[in-house]
């Protein structure tokens, strides 16, 4: 059984649909462990809810060495707002994806996350974002892109209803995303 481990740094809505696709069988895995650098991220109690292993660390070094412990084949950055170490991304090297919530490399980068990216979406008068899932590098949404889903820019759109839009889109293609980096694994 593949096992996956992912962080994050809030509420954990993409978390949950990666914990569903499991529990549903529509993944062939099971997420081994969740840690946020974010000791009150929602997220966590997502995890507790669901019996799965979580942690609060703030470390790279940390992180590592529970991802090792709960023996992870694939690392998902769910919402995860950290700049990840250069050790951290070779240990699981072309098996560490992020999700961003607009069509990179538009509106990426640092300081882009969240109700941020929305907003300067709605701000520049942009009429399609979307979501990206990614191979995880050094640097911040600058992997290789795997996944790319457009979202029309609706002329009633907030920041806020962006986001519920961008979001629906967020969690069908990262499990897609897992999926296909689980049937390379197993080639």
């Amino acid at each position: 059984m593949i096992k996956i481990g992912v962080l994050i740094s809030g509420n954990g809505t993409n978390l949950q649909a990666v914990m569903d696709a499991c529990r549903l069988g529509i993944l062939p895995a099971e997420v081994a462990v969740v840690i946020s650098n974010q000791a009150d991220a929602y997220g966590l109690k997502r995890a507790e809810m669901a019996g799965i292993d979580h942690l609060y660390a703030n470390d790279d070094q940390k992180i590592l060495a529970s991802l090792k412990n709960h023996q992870v084949d694939i690392v998902v950055l769910a919402g995860y707002l950290k700049l990840i170490s250069k050790e951290l991304v070779q240990a699981f090297e072309g098996r560490m994806i992020n999700i961003h919530p607009s069509l990179i490399p538009a509106f990426s980068g640092k300081g882009y996350y969240g109700l941020k990216v929305h907003q300067a979406v709605i701000d520049r008068g942009v009429k399609v974002t979307g979501a990206t899932v990614h191979l995880v590098d050094e640097r911040f949404d600058e992997g290789k892109i795997l996944i790319q889903e457009p979202v029309q820019v609706l002329a009633s759109d907030d920041a806020k209803s962006l986001q519920a839009s961008v979001l629906k889109v967020e969690h069908r293609i990262l499990i897609t995303a897992i999926a296909d980096l689980i049937q390379e694994m197993n080639k």
